[in-house]
């Protein structure tokens, strides 16, 4: 009864004049930053940071909650229309999303994606409202070698469960830990797979190269056929974009699931939206009703991803609050927001600061209602994009991916990776060798390797300490599981056999 009362008073604080306009400019701002790749929420937030020092800590804070709230929406955006991931969260949308929109249903595509984000959005604030301090303390319960197991098991399960071949899923998964791998070594400084060029010191930079494997390659690929065709009849009203009750209903059940495990996973400290979207559409493609139709274009595949990553995004702001540990980037950034307005993120921020924190709070529903309002009255506007012709909208996609990979990383540099991470998605695509497990494997490899090694520093080099833990020891468990599911299938078909001769 004491949280609704406080959420209650967080609403009044947060429907003032003054706050209200901060959330709907960071919904705006956040919509529009989410969209354009090359930027993404991290950016956007530390660039849109210097405007809010004049505003009070609420207001402040507010706005960059708001930014960093409505990114999530926005990265589907480019996603879907252009096959450009917008950031990190958006790169499983793209799977099912792009093809609905080739399919000829961008609008669907598009509104299953806004209504999935705010169902996500809506069930972590909830989870966040109800339950933030216990999250944080569960969250502290995944040390390293609880974080290594679970990492593992993301990367193995999405290389062993996209695309048509188990195998080639694992093969982009090893390629993409490989790529990972290029620059310094995290913990003793050694450089690694750099053939001598200094740009290779630094490691490979994620946004040319989601860009170049996703958006560049898409270019490749429409350059094969003619140049002079005209993009597929699309359904561009608004009208044609609502989904009908049937429609709903098979949106709800990933959309729901995928919430509460997004939540869960945005809490863990380093685990962040990106890792909470991979886990929600490999938990999707193993257990939903049309899983074998996933990747194909169907609007199940999109509700999982984007519910996901909303909710971690939510549930990214319990430890944030409740421990001050940030989640990503992005909660770093927020978190020396706070600090500059002289607020100390930990467990008597809920004590010592009630008007701030459940106004925060209330805030994160505030930005959510009204994101999603925007976000749907610009659908039809969106699609329109699809309406251009091939011949056109080659140059321009070349363009955007070409400003993208150069803000990410302000030299031809960025560029030139771009055009390389292109031409090698192109032709893993042509070969049928997946994508996304690659991608997924070179943002989780770094976090990956340095709680493995970390959990060896811990053991005296023992990997049994994998098995004295309890959480990790059943993840490893739930891992082997999926490596033999193939042959535990097969040898459960052949006993059905027999037994049905005899």
């Amino acid at each position: 009864m004491e949280t609704v009362t406080l959420l209650f008073q967080g609403f009044a604080t947060a429907l003032t004049f003054q706050n209200l306009l901060a959330a709907s400019a960071g919904a705006i701002l956040g919509l529009i930053v989410g969209a354009m790749p090359g930027i993404g929420s991290l950016a956007g937030v530390a660039l849109l940071l210097p405007l809010t020092f004049k505003f009070n800590p609420v207001t402040g804070i507010i706005m960059l909650s708001a930014i960093y709230y409505a990114n999530m929406y926005g990265g589907s955006y480019s996603s879907i229309l252009i096959n450009i991931p917008g950031d990190g969260p958006a790169v499983m949308t793209a799977i099912d999303g792009h093809p609905m929109a080739k399919n000829g249903e961008p609008g669907k595509a598009l509104f299953t994606s806004n209504i999935s984000s705010f169902i996500g959005g809506t069930i972590g604030i909830i989870i966040l409202t109800i339950t933030g301090p216990a999250l944080a303390r569960l969250g502290l319960k995944f040390g390293p070698v609880e974080m290594a197991a679970l990492l593992m098991v993301a990367m193995t399960s999405l290389g062993w469960l996209l695309g048509d071949n188990p195998t080639k899923g694992v093969v982009s998964t090893l390629l993409g830990v490989m790529i990972a791998t290029i620059g310094f070594d995290i913990v003793v400084g050694t450089p690694r797979y750099d053939f001598g060029s200094l740009y290779l010191l630094g490691g490979i930079s994620f946004i040319p190269l989601v860009i170049g494997m996703f958006g560049f390659s898409q270019v490749m690929e429409m350059m094969e056929p003619r140049l002079d065709g005209d993009a597929v009849d699309m359904k561009l009203s608004l009208k044609d974009s609502i989904l009908n009750k049937s429609e709903m209903k098979r949106l709800l059940g990933p959309a729901i699931r995928s919430s509460f495990l997004g939540t869960i996973v945005g809490i863990l400290p380093g685990a962040g939206a990106t890792t909470g979207s991979f886990l929600g559409y490999i938990t999707e493609k193993k257990i939903g009703k049309n899983r074998e139709k996933m990747g194909t274009g169907i609007l199940e595949g999109v509700a999982a991803a984007e519910a996901a990553n909303n909710s971690a995004a939510a549930g990214a702001f319990a430890p944030l609050l409740s421990l001050g540990i940030p989640g990503s980037g992005t909660g770093a950034v927020l978190l020396g927001g706070l600090l500059m307005y002289g607020l100390t993120p930990g467990p008597r921020l809920f004590q010592n600061e009630p008007e701030f924190t459940w106004g925060l709070i209330a805030s994160l529903y505030v930005a959510n209602i009204i994101t999603l309002l925007i976000a749907l009255s610009i659908i039809p506007f969106l699609i329109k994009i699809l309406k251009v012709p091939v011949k056109i909208m080659v140059p321009i996609i070349t363009a955007v991916c070409i400003l993208g990979a150069y803000s990410a990383s302000n030299s031809l540099y960025g560029v030139m990776l771009m055009l390389a991470s292109g031409f090698i998605g192109f032709h893993l695509k042509k070969n049928n060798y997946p994508i996304a497990p690659l991608l997924l494997a070179f943002v989780l490899a770094p976090t990956l390797e340095r709680d493995f090694r970390r959990s060896f520093l811990i053991s005296d080099g023992s990997p049994w300490i994998f098995f004295q833990k309890p959480i990790a020891c059943g993840l490893i468990i739930f891992l082997m599981l999926t490596i033999l599911s193939p042959v535990i299938r097969k040898i459960i078909i052949n006993f059905k056999r027999l037994k049905t001769k005899a």
